[in-house]
């Protein structure tokens, strides 16, 4: 700084920019779409807030919403929100250019002229004391080559000049200015200042403090009430400058209308800056700025000098920017997509594993109401591959429940499930790695002819490449037969496996235990109801499967049934609760230190060391009590799905144990020993006639289940 009798020259730090992404890929959109060759000033918002960090300046920012929705409408300034305490608005004005040429060619001291006109206006008028965000009004020219993805931007800051230039004395920290009880004062008028919607916007204002001390934020407009004997008066702004000797640029303008409006040569000015959301008395700057008879602010008809063009690295020119990749809609859309995903990161949840998810290849047995759901769930997590398999059509019914589907889908006899699928989840996000895979799965129950073994088998063969190509799999077919060669081959390959299944006012959710070879706890238990029990008491025994608890193989649970019976007949939210159940418990797997292995926890067993909560075997709810409650099922040694038997007798025999077991509908139960379990059944004799009533004391032959 300069010094003189009057203390040394005040110098200004520049005001900087930072345009966001979104900014310029809205502006390409209103170009294309809206604008034209039309290229019209176009009214828009900047955001800047009071410095916050000490060596670093905050910068007067442009988003997407810094232009306007429509820029047709009568009333085309960008709509913002107000009371924002990290976002002051400014007003400014975008000439985009149709070519570079028009852009370099650009009258530019005319158009910062034209721009500080109007803040000189907005002073004389009175304006700037009503709406003091005007003081910092800002100018960009800009030209947008949407082939190239190459834009070219300039910033202006129109500040109006003093001359001779104002002086500065006694510039210090807020800290020293203050005495003890006023920063007291100060710093609790300032919390309550920042905290109300109606003030904590406003860049420009007073700071009155009293005989006894006590500190009072005001507004420009109540200046000639604070002019009382023995009270201290500054003139305060949000300051976007970290640098410990300079004021930040606001306070040129401000400086300005201090001078033509009220006529003071002397001015006591507070810089406020920011520590973690409240007022840094250190870093805040006070000074005493002097000014002398500024020429071309007498004469109210004649507009003082203006000055204010961005420099770019010391060098009074554009900028440029090229954002051929990061403009492409897909990639934006990633961005936007996984934002909810970082942002848990930040507090809620610090060990989300994002790349586990977007890496995930998820395999969906059924495209029906719960594969639809299910694979929107699985897009909100952050899961972009996954895998629809399913052989049906979509039909004229089917667009309501099931939500990826439209009555488009249904023309012409329907397309396949699979395939709409998969269109309608890259329309909603087009990064998605999605695969339709149209194949029946061959079901118990439902023989084949010789002439039609050879199709089935190959469907086997493709369903087991699919499920070990994939990392976990969703069982959410119509029926319980569809789910059991699924079922045996992912207890063979040990993949994490979810089902969900529906009734008319109820839904099971559960995850398969590990399979037999590929868990350490091999299973012992008999099959029998009890193993559904409420406590987890045997933890050397691994989780059931589906159809751990089944004392039948499976069979046709279509044939002699009605069309309500036949159809998924389900009250409608039923499937949207399932399918956001069976997916946060996927992600609830994969978050758990022992994976598929992890053993049950229920929702009485108290708080959960894991930072997404319990990891339940199976959650059963029910729609007409709005209750839900978790249980745990064991495996079972005559298990006809994944028991080590049949898991063995698959291995050794292949394609020929599932034709049998297709062909055959007791094949399995002979297999097992469920045959012989249901006998030994049958032969039990009750004597119903040595029953007494509830006055005896023994209780010896109740169980409870």
């Amino acid at each position: 700084m300069a010094a003189n009798d009057k203390g040394s020259i005040l110098q200004f730090a520049p005001f900087q920019s930072l345009v966001d992404e979104g900014f310029w890929h809205r502006l390409s959109s209103l170009k294309l779409n809206e604008l034209g060759i039309d290229d019209s000033p176009i009214p828009i918002t900047g955001f800047f807030a009071p410095c916050a960090h000490s060596q670093v300046s905050n910068h007067l920012t442009l988003l997407s919403e810094s232009l306007p929705s429509e820029v047709s409408s009568e009333s085309s300034a960008p709509l913002t929100t107000k009371g924002n305490r990290n976002r002051c608005s400014v007003p400014g004005i975008l000439y985009n250019t149709n070519t570079v040429e028009s852009f370099h060619a650009l009258d530019k001291l005319s158009l910062l002229k034209s721009e500080a006109k109007k803040i000189w206006e907005d002073i004389l008028s009175g304006k700037a004391i009503e709406d003091s965000s005007v003081l910092a009004r800002f100018l960009l020219i800009s030209f947008a080559d949407l082939k190239k993805w190459n834009f070219h931007y300039w910033f202006a800051f129109p500040a109006l000049v003093l001359n001779p230039p104002a002086t500065v004395v006694e510039l210090k920290p807020a800290s020293h200015w203050f005495n003890l009880e006023e920063a007291e004062s100060v710093s609790s008028s300032f919390a309550q200042w920042r905290s109300s919607n109606l003030t904590s916007d406003i860049p420009f204002f007073l700071v009155n403090i009293d005989s006894s001390s006590q500190a009072s934020i005001k507004h420009l407009r109540d200046f000639e009430a604070c002019q009382n004997n023995g009270e201290k008066l500054l003139f305060g702004f949000y300051d976007p400058c970290h640098l410990p000797n300079n004021p930040g640029w606001p306070l040129r303008n401000f400086l300005a209308l201090i001078y033509s409006r009220w006529n003071l040569k002397s001015v006591n000015f507070l810089c406020y800056r920011e520590n973690r959301g409240f007022a840094d008395l250190t870093s805040s700057l006070v000074g005493k700025a002097l000014i002398d008879d500024a020429q071309g602010f007498r004469d109210q008809q004649c507009m003082p000098n203006v000055v204010g063009w961005e420099l770019n690295r010391g060098k009074k020119c554009h900028k440029s920017i090229n954002l051929a990749k990061s403009m492409d809609p897909t990639r934006l859309a990633i961005s936007a997509a996984d934002l909810n995903l970082r942002l848990m990161r930040w507090r809620a949840l610090p060990s989300l594993n994002i790349n586990i998810l977007s890496s995930l290849k998820c395999l969906l047995l059924g495209a029906g109401t719960l594969g639809c759901q299910v694979a929107r769930m699985l897009m909100a997590w952050g899961i972009r591959k996954i895998t629809l398999v399913d052989s049906g059509r979509v039909a004229m019914s089917n667009p309501l429940r099931q939500s990826l589907y439209t009555m488009e889908d249904c023309l012409n006899g329907g397309d396949f499930k699979a395939e709409a699928a998969v269109k309608s989840l890259n329309r909603i996000f087009p990064a998605m790695e999605a695969e339709g895979v149209v194949i029946s799965i061959p079901m118990p129950g439902h023989p084949v002819s010789d002439n039609e073994a050879a199709s089935m088998l190959d469907d086997c063969r493709r369903l087991d490449d699919l499920i070990n190509s994939h990392d976990a799999v969703f069982l959410l077919t119509d029926t319980r037969e569809s789910r059991w060669l699924p079922t045996l081959l992912c207890a063979n390959t040990n993949k994490v496996t979810i089902t969900a299944a529906l009734g008319f006012d109820s839904f099971l959710v559960m995850r398969h235990g590990a399979g037999p070879s590929g868990s350490c706890h091999d299973s012992t238990s008999q099959t029998n109801i009890a193993n559904l029990s409420l406590n987890a008491t045997n933890t050397k025994q691994r989780l059931g499967c589906y159809f751990c608890n089944d004392v039948v193989a499976p069979i046709d649970s279509t044939a002699n049934r009605t069309l309500d019976q036949q159809c998924t007949v389900t009250r409608p939210g039923l499937a949207p609760i399932a399918s956001a159940i069976a997916v946060e418990l996927l992600v609830g797997i994969l978050h758990h230190p022992e994976g598929i292995y992890a053993e049950c926890e229920l929702s009485n067993s108290g708080a959960s060391e894991q930072p997404l909560g319990i990891l339940p075997h199976q959650i059963r709810g029910s729609l007409s009590q709005f209750s839900q409650m978790t249980l745990v099922g064991r495996s079972s040694n005559t298990c006809t799905a994944c028991s080590s038997l049949v898991v063995s007798e698959y291995r050794n025999r292949g394609m020929d144990f599932i034709l049998q077991a297709i062909n055959h509908p007791t094949y399995l139960e002979d297999l097992t020993g469920l045959t012989e379990l249901m006998k030994s059944t049958n032969s039990f004799q009750l004597d119903w006639d040595n029953y007494t009533d509830g006055s005896g004391d023994d209780d010896d032959g109740c169980i409870e289940i």
